[in-house]
């Protein structure tokens, strides 16, 4: 009861405080007018008198304009344009009926006509001075607090929130000393009292000359290539340097402008926002029943939590890792409750298991994410590969024939073209197959084809932190080595719109951008860290591995790249292949699977596939 009361009285404390200080400003405004008046010299006894005899009125009128033009909704501390409104509706309110009643009673005799204009005046400036002085006085931090001195790229809308944040809030331990920004008609301009003294090209000298102590980057909306750029330059600094959370974060409301992080690799290498015909895939989704293959990997549990978003009526987990099963189906229920999930742990190389899910669950559209793809591991181990990338597919895929789902989507791999391992050629198999499916099924079967995604589990970006982490070295297998690179939300959402594109029979690849070099990837990396590479952590160097390429490709020269209706999307054209003789070649694969026989796996996937680049007699069927 007592924490109650103590509550109500802070509540109660400083609008009373307010109200008092106004009822003050009034008689001495109202007085100040009369001394104006009279050339600030001694006002006549009679004029005073008049004066102080309609004191009370004055005060009692002024004090219910005040309250009607709720003068005690806005905080000194954040007194803005609004609150400046509402004095000056509260004043000319007051000023106007005190001179009727004025005129009414006394017919303004003692009352010199400039009152009605030096009241209002003085009022206005009594009122709002105190209130904006006491608001730059805790923007400016004049408790003389230091901190840290901190350089802001960017004096856009971010940096503008953000140096206003470093103002006002008493924890923070940094003082925003300047701003650099490209844009020439903010050089020479001030936010908040700090001056924009450069562009980003002046970074270095800036810190040098400044003493800055560390860099914020508010530049949420930048493009790869700019952010690249800064950092480049925050690098030759030398000092730490942080960044303000990305765009969409920012505008859903999930994260503050104050909450910094580090820069990360997926800011560097991240590309362009994309956009998607979200009304379409709505469309296409919506209210429907969803099965995802795979749905514990890096992709598939992305796809999961946008399709989640999407309001289906039945969203159906299908996974062989019992642990990422169970974490993806506690996120999914703790996100989105609404959505009805069903966790089904089973594999795609079990067809009973594949036939009781479709027959139980009868998925509308099928999202195909379930696959092995470790090049060097699967080097040794067709069987596995095949069996899991080929026979898996072919499973699922005539799963989804039989119940008459509407699309079948195949995630595929830049790995599949031209392909040097053995994991490309089974997944350029699965390809094959579901492209030549389509042309004999009511079922729409789409395949989607990307490069490798920032981030993913097994993949390059996750092994060296953990190597940076240990102190090194960071092991590249080739200083000329290149890859392509998406981020993991960025390929889910390009994998959705594909679904929409789709007529079934096609290829969609994804438009990757330029390729990275390996090693500028852990170089970059490093830097990250705070180190520099191979003075703190060592690169190293360690040959190509069984199955790798330099370069990978995203199309065969033969199929031939068209555009679609979404920019970062493109068509390959595909090649026919004789069905009956597709069939019976992979009911021979069936049959070597079950008899362990990867040199006559090797021979049948190779033969499938003439372009692949590994050593084989096997026959050519396209």
């Amino acid at each position: 009861m007592k924490n109650n009361s103590r509550f109500s009285l802070d509540r109660l404390r400083q609008p009373m405080l307010i109200f008092a200080h106004d009822l003050i400003m009034v008689p001495v405004a109202w007085l100040g007018s009369y001394w104006v008046r009279f050339n600030l010299s001694v006002i006549p006894e009679d004029y005073l008198a008049r004066a102080v005899q309609v004191l009370p009125l004055v005060v009692v009128i002024q004090a219910l304009a005040f309250y009607i033009f709720g003068m005690y909704r806005g905080v000194w501390r954040f007194a803005s344009l609004p609150d400046l409104v509402r004095i000056l509706k509260a004043v000319a309110l007051g000023s106007v009926v005190i001179i009727v009643v004025l005129s009414l009673l006394y017919r303004l005799q003692q009352t010199p006509r400039s009152i009605a204009l030096l009241y209002p005046l003085l009022l206005m400036i009594f009122l709002s001075g105190p209130r904006f002085l006491y608001r730059w006085s805790r923007d400016h931090k004049l408790n003389l607090k230091t901190g840290k001195r901190v350089l802001i790229v960017g004096a856009g809308q971010a940096g503008e929130m953000l140096v206003r944040d470093l103002l006002r809030k008493q924890g923070h331990d940094h003082v925003p000393v300047a701003f650099v920004d490209d844009k020439p008609r903010r050089q020479g301009q001030d936010l908040h009292g700090v001056p924009v003294v450069g562009s980003c090209d002046d970074l270095p000298a800036v810190v040098k000359r400044l003493d800055i102590e560390l860099i914020m980057l508010a530049v949420p909306s930048a493009r790869a290539a700019q952010m690249r750029h800064i950092v480049e330059l925050c690098e030759q600094c030398e000092v730490p340097f942080q960044t303000v959370p990305p765009l969409e974060a920012l505008i859903s409301g999930q994260v503050s402008i104050n909450e910094l992080r580090n820069v990360s690799i997926e800011d560097v290498l991240g590309r362009d926002p994309v956009t998607l015909d979200w009304e379409g895939i709505r469309r296409g989704l919506t209210g429907k029943t969803i099965l995802v293959t795979g749905a514990g990997g890096s992709i598939g549990s992305e796809l999961c939590r946008q399709i989640a978003g999407l309001e289906p009526a039945h969203l159906v987990l299908m996974e062989n890792s019992e642990y990422n099963l169970y974490e993806l189906e506690m996120e999914l229920g703790r996100k989105f409750p609404d959505v009805r999930l069903t966790a089904s742990l089973g594999d795609v190389r079990d067809a009973a298991t594949v036939e009781q899910l479709f027959a139980q669950q009868k998925p509308d559209v099928v999202f195909h994410a379930a696959a092995y793809k470790h090049v060097p591991m699967l080097e040794d181990q067709v069987r596995e590969a095949v069996n899991n990338n080929v026979q898996g597919t072919r499973t699922v895929a005539l799963a989804a024939d039989r119940h008459g789902c509407s699309e079948f989507l195949l995630i595929s791999t830049d790995k599949a073209v031209n392909p040097s391992n053995v994991m490309g050629t089974s997944k350029r198999v699965a390809e094959i197959f579901c492209q030549n499916l389509s042309a004999h099924s009511k079922t729409r079967f789409i395949t989607v084809r990307f490069g490798n995604v920032l981030g993913s589990a097994g993949s390059v970006v996750p092994l060296f932190r953990k190597q940076i982490r240990e102190g090194g070295p960071v092991t590249v297998t080739h200083a000329d080595m290149e890859r392509y690179f998406m981020t993991i939300p960025e390929a889910a959402q390009l994998i959705l719109q594909s679904a929409v594109l789709g007529q079934g029979g096609e290829i969609f690849v994804l438009d990757m951008g330029e390729p990275v070099k390996i090693q500028y990837l852990a170089e970059q990396m490093i830097r990250l860290s705070g180190k520099e590479p191979n003075v703190d952590i060592d690169i190293v160097c360690t040959g190509l591995r069984p199955g790798e390429k330099l370069y990978e490709e995203l199309f065969h020269e033969q199929e031939e790249l068209e555009p679609t209706l979404h920019e970062k999307i493109l068509l390959a054209r595909h090649r026919q292949v004789n069905w009956d003789e597709l069939t019976k070649i992979l009911d021979e694969i069936e049959s070597a699977c079950a008899a362990f026989d990867s040199p006559r796996l090797l021979e049948l996937i190779t033969g499938l596939v003439p372009e692949n680049r590994i050593a084989s007699s096997g026959s050519d069927v396209s």
